[in-house]
């Protein structure tokens, strides 16, 4: 079952070493390269994917919406974060792992009962779906593309079995 990804997009590029490059160049290359990497992610994973830009700093900006690549993109309005956009997208829809390295959506999430992933975890994710795109390697239907190991019965916790779950399908 595909997951909904939210994701604080200039957050996710800031903490990224190889996408601040781009940004360093031009804001509008940092999108683009970031686009990129997860229209790749969303071919190898088949996650629903979208990204949340801060809108707030154009005056001229309204909201807007659009896809690009098979990907949601959301510029926020003027005087909204894309961490409000996130928060209010959570109340709605609990489902959701939220990609932000911002302690505070981190902590929203965990509170809402969303998983969340810090944006440095998230890009070691993309790096590994980038390498299986590249070597065309493909996923099992449970997302793994590692075999199942069997050993000895130890349950985890309900919460902590969900979270591997969500992590694992990541």
């Amino acid at each position: 079952m595909p997951l909904e990804l939210l994701i604080d997009g200039y957050n996710l590029i800031r903490q990224s070493p190889h996408l601040s490059q781009f940004e360093a160049l031009d804001l509008e290359r940092g999108r683009e390269a970031l686009l990129e990497r997860l229209a790749v992610y969303a071919k190898v994973r088949g996650h629903k994917i979208t990204v949340v830009f801060d809108g707030w700093g154009n005056p001229h900006l309204k909201s807007k919406e659009l896809t690009q690549r098979g990907i949601k993109v959301i510029f926020t309005r003027r005087g909204e974060t894309a961490d409000d956009w996130i928060k209010r997208r959570l109340k709605e829809f609990k489902e959701a792992v939220v990609v932000s390295s911002d302690r505070e959506v981190k902590s929203w999430a965990e509170r809402m009962g969303a998983f969340s992933i810090s944006s440095d975890e998230f890009e070691k994710k993309m790096e590994e779906a980038l390498y299986m795109d590249l070597k065309g390697i493909d996923l099992d239907e449970d997302g793994s593309a590692e075999p199942i190991k069997k050993g000895p019965a130890r349950r985890l916790s309900k919460r902590e079995r969900k979270r591997r779950s969500v992590w694992q399908r990541l």
